[in-house]
């Protein structure tokens, strides 16, 4: 067995897959579903002030080793290495997430969209799929890049037409969409293009998000994942489960109660995380909770 074999190996131990999953659509969806459901999404490394490579070795690496993954640039990348080393064929886009509805037309790379191609069913007959690890509340299964809305799991998520797109004959799917996020998500959409989307351009795009000053990722530390219909997150000191019909939120109200949370629900790797980072993290952590919740919680 290869280094490259023996890497897939264990990343595919690390999600719970014991046979190697074949480049069909049901391999797709159980490997999307394991990913997503077993590595959280997280900004850890970030808050504490020592953000992880970006570089797609780097992020299968660490995976593989059943450490952090980290936020979509990092999931994205090492998913789909871990794609096309089973076989797939994977294709990249430059992805803008928005929030506000002033942002929407917005050019900044934030996120790093995969497309599965090779894929036809009778619903998709183009058999172009989005496959994405990186939203932290996702989908837990990829979407058919078939405009209109798609359920998953009883939540219902929209594709949209690119803007100015010409997505007619390309082997590797649309060049451009849209994307409507789910009811009562923090997110708003994604455009997607096929703007820069290079190592380079992610490179730089990952050093503002995980460096620069106002930086969404350094405000406040973040783990989700998708464990079904169920939306697990802890952010700052509140822990949710979201699904379809329901919202439970609570307020972690101990550093003891907050780090099992991430640990234990969230399922986030912290053998690296010294004793003083966890109390520094803690304490800026508790102040900007109480600082929010005196503000009446925006």
């Amino acid at each position: 067995m290869d280094g490259r074999d023996g890497r897939v190996g264990d990343y595919l131990t690390r999600l719970g897959i014991d046979d190697r999953p074949p480049p069909t659509l049901d391999g797709l969806r159980q490997v999307h579903r394991a990913h997503v459901g077993r590595i959280p999404y997280d900004n850890l490394s970030i808050m504490l002030g020592r953000p992880d490579p970006v570089a797609v070795e780097a992020g299968v690496a660490r995976a593989a080793a059943g450490g952090r993954l980290g936020y979509c640039f990092q999931q994205n990348g090492a998913f789909g290495w871990l794609l096309g080393e089973l076989g797939f064929a994977v294709s990249r886009r430059h992805g803008h997430v928005w929030a506000r509805p002033e942002d929407q037309l917005g050019t900044d790379l934030n996120h790093l969209v995969l497309v599965v191609s090779g894929l036809p069913t009778e619903d998709n007959p183009g058999g172009h799929w989005w496959a994405d690890a990186g939203l932290g509340e996702g989908f837990a299964e990829p979407l058919p890049l078939v405009r209109g809305d798609h359920d998953v799991d009883g939540w219902s998520f929209g594709i949209g037409a690119g803007f100015g797109a010409q997505a007619a004959g390309r082997p590797t799917g649309p060049a451009a969409w849209t994307y409507r996020h789910l009811p009562g998500g923090v997110l708003g959409g994604i455009v997607v293009t096929s703007r820069d989307h290079s190592p380079a351009a992610v490179d730089a795009a990952h050093h503002v998000l995980s460096r620069g000053e106002g930086s969404p990722f350094r405000r406040v530390v973040v783990a989700q994942r998708i464990d079904g219909p169920r939306l697990r997150t802890v952010r700052g000191l509140v822990h949710q489960v979201l699904t379809p019909t329901s919202r439970d939120q609570r307020d972690l109200t101990s550093y003891d109660e907050w780090r099992a949370a991430l640990v234990d629900d969230l399922l986030l790797p912290v053998d690296d995380v010294a004793d003083d980072e966890w109390t520094g993290l803690w304490d800026r952590t508790l102040a900007a909770h109480r600082a929010w919740d005196e503000a009446g919680r925006p």
